[in-house]
């Protein structure tokens, strides 16, 4: 229902989404953060240019052996610059019963350089509050903290015809993080809670302006005792149909969560903006 309630709005939208290039405010990530499905990108979500205002709605899916993850939420853009949004997470224990849920807040802020047209990388900084809703579960297996703030600072860059002809896009991103399983288990532990610096990247290889696959890489910390905690990776497809609307859909291995090994399965998001 929640698909279907994006698509009836996206279809019907009035208005203009802004005046950038289709695809350039990428996909919306878990974390409500424009990129692509596990890995923000330096850029800004919507389609907002100079002094415009961007808002979208979004709904992502991931489905793996022993659990899933629901997310929705809303974001909003301005002047190509600044990004704000807010994400719900619920993270429902298939094989062993219950849920978890987490609040996300996230601000991006678009520094220096251009996606397209400057020979500097757009860069952008950006900071995402994470509330924790049910922490019981998480302080049990051992997490300190039921709230954190993570700090990250994202490099993105198109080059024209660098794949058989094909516009390509690369991003780096690094991040400063205590969140155990993107915070979904907490912050830290009690023998560390030190920030770590992680590594993320995506590269995606545009078919067509409105078609692109990629694949994302994302380093997790391991701050729990009683389960190792493994690196995300993903492929993806991404289809912008128009500046209203786009679906991403796309293969996650998410290695072990909570003492489940080999977590694969889909991911799946839906995004109307206006």
């Amino acid at each position: 229902m929640k698909y279907a309630a994006l698509l009836l709005l996206a279809l019907a939208l009035p208005v203009q989404a802004g005046s950038k290039i289709i695809a350039t405010g990428g996909a919306t990530s878990i974390e409500g953060a424009a990129g692509g499905g596990i890995v923000p990108w330096a850029v800004i979500n919507g389609y907002a240019s100079s002094e415009q205002w961007s808002v979208l709605a979004f709904n992502n899916n991931v489905g793996v052996d022993d659990f899933s993850l629901h997310t929705y939420g809303v974001a909003a853009s301005y002047n190509n610059e600044w990004e704000l949004s807010f994400t719900r997470q619920q993270f429902d224990l298939d094989t062993l019963g219950g849920d978890l849920q987490q609040d996300v807040i996230g601000l991006k802020y678009h520094i220096a350089g251009e996606l397209l047209y400057s020979q500097l990388p757009q860069l952008s900084a950006g900071i995402q509050y994470k509330k924790h809703r049910n922490f019981a579960l998480p302080s049990a297996v051992g997490a300190k903290d039921d709230s954190d703030i993570d700090y990250y600072l994202a490099a993105s860059k198109v080059y024209f015809a660098a794949v058989a002809g094909r516009n390509l896009l690369l991003n780096a991103t690094l991040r400063a993080s205590r969140a155990n399983q993107i915070g979904l288990l907490g912050f830290g532990s009690h023998s560390d809670n030190s920030y770590q610096w992680l590594v993320e990247s995506s590269a995606a290889v545009l078919l067509t302006p409105q078609l692109a696959v990629g694949v994302e890489f994302r380093q997790k910390p391991n701050q729990l005792d009683f389960a190792d905690e493994q690196h995300w990776r993903d492929i993806f497809a991404a289809w912008f149909i128009n500046k209203n609307f786009s679906l991403v859909g796309g293969y996650v291995d998410l290695g072990r969560i909570a003492g489940f090994s080999e977590q694969q399965g889909y991911y799946l998001a839906l995004e109307a903006t206006w």
